[in-house]
């Protein structure tokens, strides 16, 4: 595009013009415009391979305000001018050598952080084919050349308005959503620290410092992360683990602290802390007492909370004492009828009842827990789980010291 046809007037384009307004004075004055509510001025980026006609228009938009002009000559730097100066407008020439306006304003619509800026084609021809083209690509709006500042100014307050709107409205989306996770982060905490005091309710009342729960949590987590499973579901089972035997509340001290065997009416109360474990989780009315009576395939089904935390450790509470050869309790569950959670659960606790000090034992060398754990490969526990957690036999080993009763 040529020089002339941007400019109009060649006295003008040189400066030596006294008035760059001469179709409405009130221009001169205009400055007070052009900033939004919060006094910020837009940025205007233009982009044309003629520097005169970039000086023309600089001066008509400062003198109305817009200060902060950049500007490119190579349309080939169009979007990395465009991420440095991080316009709210971009004045954009079609005909330009080797890369079009065209071309310029694709690169712009395909980029995220520039996908939403305004853009004003300029152009001295405004055919059909043209303006189906740029607003097919995205453009905004169209100014033909020379330029007119009647036409050039209202259009810029408007789109640049528009855009400080936009921007008002990304910001405060943004605190919001920063708003949420905070509150959502607060949630979470108090959730796993109501978890924790409820299992450590639990765990007290066995004679446990409450480092139980902690360990049972973190193995399962520490098997859960061996299985291929993501951090979040990780540190989800992590706390549900938790409460894994917060049934205990609602077992006699008789028998909780009994220091030798349990007679078989004690040992089938003691069993009974599973099916208490969930009706301490569970809202009273989500549990059928005659479904704990029903068959075992239907396991899955009694364990109905809203909460995905409180679902998976009520599963955990019901189904940890279940054996992979369905020899367990309470529901007899065999093999993949055991939720996955109530597998990696059982492996963490029994590994840990055999590493830890109880009434009824003394604590057990690791090698010689690992040993037992081995002989219950795919009778007690589901295969793939206890070698998940054989494999990792070293961390399990560190978490088991640096959380030991032990300690002070």
């Amino acid at each position: 595009m040529t020089t002339s046809a941007f400019l109009g007037n060649a006295a003008e384009a040189s400066g030596t013009a006294t008035n760059l307004f001469p179709f409405h004075s009130s221009f001169a004055t205009a400055g007070a415009l052009a900033s939004d509510a919060a006094g910020e001025v837009p940025k205007i980026l233009i982009v044309d391979d003629e520097e005169l006609n970039i000086r023309v228009a600089r001066k008509y938009l400062r003198g109305a305000g817009f200060t902060q002009v950049a500007s490119t000559t190579n349309p080939a730097e169009t979007l990395d001018v465009a991420h440095r100066e991080q316009p709210d407008l971009i004045l954009l020439d079609v005909m330009m050598p080797n890369v079009s306006g065209f071309d310029v304003l694709q690169s712009l619509r395909s980029d995220f952080t520039m996908a939403h800026v305004p853009v004003v084609i300029l152009t001295a021809h405004l055919e059909d084919d043209i303006r189906y083209k740029a607003l097919s690509l995205g453009a905004n709006d169209f100014l033909t050349k020379p330029i007119d500042p009647l036409e050039l100014l209202p259009r810029v307050r408007n789109l640049t308005a528009l855009r400080q709107h936009q921007k008002t409205l990304e910001r405060t989306a943004e605190h919001l959503e920063l708003e949420v996770r905070r509150r959502t982060k607060a949630l979470i905490a108090a959730q796993h620290h109501v978890i924790h005091c409820l299992a450590r309710a639990a765990e007290f009342r066995d004679n446990d410092t409450g480092r139980h729960i902690v360990r049972v949590g973190l193995y399962s987590a520490l098997i859960a992360r061996a299985l291929g499973f993501d951090e979040d579901y990780a540190e989800m089972i992590e706390q549900a683990a938790k409460l894994h035997d917060v049934g205990k509340i609602g077992i006699p001290d008789s028998i909780l602290l009994k220091s030798g065997s349990l007679d078989p009416s004690e040992y089938e109360m003691m069993r009974a802390h599973c099916q208490l474990g969930l009706h301490v989780i569970e809202e009273p009315s989500a549990v059928d007492d005659s479904v704990f009576r029903s068959h075992p395939e239907i396991g899955a089904q009694i364990l109905n909370v809203d909460s995905p935390l409180l679902s998976m450790a009520s599963q955990i509470a019901m189904t940890h004492h279940e054996r992979w050869d369905g020899t367990g309790y309470p529901l007899g569950l065999k093999g993949d009828q055991i939720p996955l959670e109530g597998r990696i659960v059982a492996v963490a606790d029994v590994f840990d009842a055999l590493s830890m000090q109880r009434p009824y034992k003394p604590a057990f060398p690791l090698e010689r827990c690992f040993a037992i754990l081995k002989e219950g490969r795919g009778t007690h526990f589901d295969p793939a789980v206890l070698d998940a957690f054989l494999a990792n036999r070293v961390e399990a080993a560190a978490i088991q010291r640096q959380h030991s009763d032990l300690l002070p």
